[in-house]
């Protein structure tokens, strides 16, 4: 077993496990609620949107956690008043300024003579790299993405499935969206100094995906999301010190790899009930066509 717990003697990676547990807990609360809504592509499109805020914070020698949370809010403000207009469907609007920050963020960045440096380290992260003061943050941001989850549950329930049912209960399904919004950025401007703005994707949507054939309630599927993402992070840790690979790319691997095996093990299961269900009515009608 000493394969096994032996990485996590070294006390970076259990700073680095800690982080990665963190992270798949505000992961799991905002991300079951992306998975629902269908809100994928805007939360790939808001993690790169964090790029010009990071790269100007870098320029101007700023905290990156506030040029990110900035950008952020500017690409979430930016999608929400194009989502009223008409002649535009929110996708459009989304892949527009996604385009338009990646762009800006590439050229702001380019300015930068660390430009390599910089832009892998947004994109990947470095997990191994966490300090205390991450810790700290970390948990910070999953008590505001906690307390938003338990303030907006019935809103972004009602909002999840049925919009409308949402307007004609009073539930303010615009307000409900921004919430969304907000928990989305949340997680993302935490976690993408973990395991950069590419891989924290993985581990939003990857482990609440996974849990959804497996749960209909919504705190069940919160749950089983927060433990596959808990696992990930240990499993991914493990296989990236034996094996010598980035251990944040490593994780957002082994969090789409338990997507894929619960995937493949549902539909197993949806086989196996087709038919059992049919088997006792075809024996049922064999039966009536013996003479």
């Amino acid at each position: 077993m000493h394969w096994l717990i032996g990485p996590f003697e070294v006390a970076f990676v259990q700073r680095a496990l800690w982080g990665g547990v963190l992270v798949s807990l505000i992961c799991a609360l905002a991300g079951t609620w992306v998975v629902l809504r269908g809100m994928a592509f805007l939360g790939d499109a808001m993690s790169h949107g964090m790029l010009p805020g990071v790269a100007l914070a870098s320029l101007l020698g700023q905290n990156l956690l506030l040029g990110a949370a900035l950008s952020a809010g500017a690409m979430a403000a930016g999608v929400t008043l194009l989502g009223r207009t008409r002649r535009l469907s929110q996708d459009t609007a989304i892949g527009l300024l996604f385009v338009g920050m990646l762009a800006l963020g590439v050229i702001l960045v380019s300015r930068s003579r660390s430009f390599a440096v910089d832009l892998t380290a947004f994109l990947f992260g470095d997990v191994l790299a966490v300090r205390e003061g991450d810790l700290w943050q970390l948990a910070g941001a999953l008590v505001a993405v906690l307390l938003a989850s338990l303030a907006g549950h019935r809103s972004f329930l009602a909002l999840a499935f049925d919009e409308r049912k949402a307007a004609t209960l009073g539930l303010r399904p615009r307000l409900a969206h921004a919430a969304l919004l907000f928990l989305l950025t949340v997680a993302l401007v935490a976690s993408f100094t973990i395991v950069g703005t590419l891989l924290v994707f993985g581990l939003l949507i990857a482990p609440a995906a996974a849990a959804l054939p497996w749960a209909r309630r919504i705190p069940v599927v919160m749950g089983l999301a927060a433990g596959l993402g808990t696992s990930a992070t240990f499993l991914g840790l493990v296989a990236s010190w034996h094996l010598g690979t980035a251990a944040g790319a490593t994780i957002a691997a082994t969090a789409v790899a338990q997507f894929a095996l619960s995937a493949l093990l549902s539909r197993v299961r949806h086989r196996r009930r087709r038919t059992a269900e049919t088997g006792p009515a075809r024996l049922h009608t064999e039966k009536v066509l013996i003479p």
